[in-house]
């Protein structure tokens, strides 16, 4: 899987092949590679996660009177 899936486009894939792997018509062969595409879908989706997390925590941050939201906008040094 050489291309970058959007997050809904890659997990709808991981849902397919857990479905796939759980119906059980799959040979030995077949499982291992549906696994093996499942584990680096897996792994992107959990690191779109955390991109997404990381952006969310620098554009709230909280202070004792609940968040204070940063500006969203990029700076031109103005």
């Amino acid at each position: 899987m050489a291309e970058e899936l959007k997050f809904e486009e890659a997990l709808k894939k991981l849902e397919e092949i857990v479905a796939k792997l759980e119906s059980g018509e799959l040979s030995l062969e077949e499982s291992m590679a549906a696994f093996e595409q499942g584990t680096k879908l897996c792994k992107q989706c959990n690191a779109k996660l955390t991109e997404a997390e990381k952006k969310i925590e620098q554009l709230a941050k909280v202070t004792e009177d609940g968040p204070e939201w940063a500006d969203a906008t990029p700076s031109d040094g103005e």
